[in-house]
């Protein structure tokens, strides 16, 4: 027992000495870049590793790539921060990161440093920094290592990085005249040039949606890319939009660690350009314009068009370069005082694509597990509830007396069938947010939410109900009743605002068709309900001749349901 408590008291004295920062989350380091391990000191011989740049001077806006290179042994953890030579507080900010780093907010400014974001071993870390305004000085790149918990090296400098007073692109020569380095880039002067779809698959590639629109069309979301030479790149966009159009090179058809350029109506009103970087579903990062020339951009009737020729390098987590093959990703939404919200529609590229082999690129269209969510809503609110809740309300005295593991037909059916529709409601709510892994806002995934929470608690509220002859047992009745005309009214709406996603046709039919298939639920439930009313006011309730009337409306009904079901299934699945 001695032993046993002896060994109890030694855990809960070196527990505090195990404390460590795997995640990388070491905001409490960023001033003196101390791993703040308790009780240990940094090492005081020479570091085992090297801060490097790929350039010795820079001027703002410039893209500098920083090297944390491991020369006999490897680090678990890392920070780093770019500061004046001399200075306490980082200035700049980091905005291409591998995979293993993340970025973190030192001294209140955003994504001024760097550190791990795992405990994993490294040999080296290369990350993009940039100085996108301000007052300019000399640089030096500071970093912490960490090799384990008792050895680490604090404050590893890089040579020094000279300030070349000027802006970013200067001694790049491109194609046109205009060339405005910052975070909004405004229309040249230059008359704007007509955007077209000719040469597509010829000299350059174009990407649209619909498939092949031609771009003078108003309801045409288009751009293309025109190597110019080996560093230029021409880009072309245009789509009809009240706030922005945009489009990105990603290395996977999901959004995060993208490319962007940004063609949006500021807040002076003129529609502007802009270059950023995507970490997630999230704000993007707006980056330095960088060499960016013969900008030309306008709004006309709703429609944003812009062009310009761009030598930034595509430069993604994984992949950079020209020469490498991106999916291309264009999206559309609006803005508010020239900030971009999150975007209405995205159209993804079947396959991915290389810039200097010229090709015609086709919309991948919705994602399948969209589809498969619409279709699972739409099986278990327009077919399977709406049998459920018809069998309950107007069956009820078909086959009656006819038992089915001891309890009446109706009973077995209508709960059997209420379990699939709640099943496959809690499915199609599973798949899409396993997808979005977020809210990504609007009023369909509100809408859905509130049937998957409803759906959950009709069978609770089954399950808790009093016997039929308990006095109160009407509060049940009309709770249920009622709970389920709430769910369905609810699930309704949410089909429709889902329809309007999945249906990009121009006459939006799958939302029509929609229409008529709610027509014809609400037209069978008034007849049965006119036709229950006209058996309750006879005698004979047993009528043999009601109940079949009954049962051909019911019949004929599901005909009507399962043609209307065909069809939207078909519209979704070719969406």
């Amino acid at each position: 027992m001695d032993r046993v408590v002896l060994l109890l008291l030694l855990l809960l004295c070196v527990a505090p000495l195990v404390r460590g920062y795997p995640s990388g989350l070491v905001m409490d380091s960023c001033v003196d870049l101390l791993p703040h391990h308790s009780g240990q000191s940094p090492q005081t011989k020479p570091a085992p590793f090297t801060v490097t740049m790929d350039r010795s001077s820079y001027k703002l806006g410039d893209p500098v790539k920083v090297t944390l290179l491991a020369s006999t042994s490897s680090f678990t953890g890392f920070l780093l921060e770019a500061r004046e030579v001399g200075g306490l507080s980082p200035v700049g900010s980091f905005f291409v990161i591998p995979a293993n780093a993340r970025l973190l907010t030192c001294s209140l400014k955003t994504n001024s440093a760097v550190a791990h974001n795992s405990g994993s071993t490294k040999t080296s870390i290369q990350v993009t920094w940039t100085l996108a305004s301000g007052n300019a000085k000399n640089i030096q790149f500071h970093a912490s290592f960490v090799q384990n918990f008792y050895t680490f090296w604090v404050d590893v400098t890089s040579p020094t990085l000279t300030f070349a007073n000027g802006v970013a692109g200067g001694s790049t020569t491109l194609p046109t005249t205009t060339t405005t380095i910052q975070q909004f880039a405004p229309p040249s002067l230059v008359q704007q040039k007509s955007i077209s779809s000719a040469n597509c698959s010829v000299s350059k590639v174009c990407f649209s949606q619909p498939s092949n629109c031609d771009p003078a069309n108003a309801d045409c979301y288009f751009m293309s890319a025109l190597m110019v030479s080996g560093e230029a790149i021409r880009y072309e966009m245009k789509g009809p939009s009240n706030g922005y159009i945009a489009f990105g090179f990603s290395d996977d058809q999901n959004m995060g660690n993208d490319d962007i350029y940004i063609c949006g109506i500021g807040s002076n009103g003129m529609v502007q350009v802009q270059h950023a970087f995507s970490t997630g579903r999230t704000y993007p990062n707006i980056l330095p314009l960088g060499n960016v020339s013969d900008i030309t951009a306008s709004v006309q009737n709703g429609v944003i068009s812009c062009s310009f020729t761009s030598t930034n390098i595509i430069s993604l987590e994984r992949t950079t370069g020209f020469s490498n093959a991106y999916y291309i990703l264009f999206v559309h939404g609006p803005s508010s005082n020239g900030q971009i919200q999150i975007h209405t529609e995205t159209f993804i590229s079947t396959k991915m694509i290389n810039i200097s082999s010229p090709e015609v690129v086709l919309d991948a269209g919705v994602p399948s597990i969209f589809k498969a969510h619409g279709a699972l809503m739409l099986i278990s609110w327009m077919t399977l509830g709406s049998l459920g809740m018809m069998v309950a309300r107007y069956l009820k005295k078909t086959a009656k007396g006819e038992k089915l593991i001891g309890k009446d037909v109706w009973f077995v059916v209508h709960v059997g069938v209420m379990i699939l529709t709640v099943a496959a409601t809690i499915i199609a709510f599973i798949l899409i947010f396993s997808y979005e892994q977020q809210w990504s806002g609007g009023v369909h995934p509100v809408l859905g939410c509130l049937v998957m929470i409803l759906s959950f608690l009709q069978p609770i509220m089954a399950l808790l109900r009093c016997a039929p002859q308990h006095p109160r047992r009407f509060l049940f009745n009309w709770s249920h009743a009622l709970n389920a005309l709430v769910i369905k009214v609810l699930a309704v709406a949410a089909i429709f605002t889902g329809l309007q996603y999945l249906d990009s046709t121009a006459d939006q039919w799958l939302v029509k068709v929609m229409g008529g298939m709610v027509g014809w639920e609400a037209l069978f439930f008034i007849l049965l309900d006119v036709q229950s009313r006209c058996m309750a006011n006879r005698t004979d309730t047993l009528d043999l001749t009601a109940m079949t009337n009954e049962g051909l409306l019911v019949a004929l009904f599901f005909l009507g349901n399962f043609a209307f079901l065909v069809a939207l299934l078909v519209g979704i699945g070719s969406s």
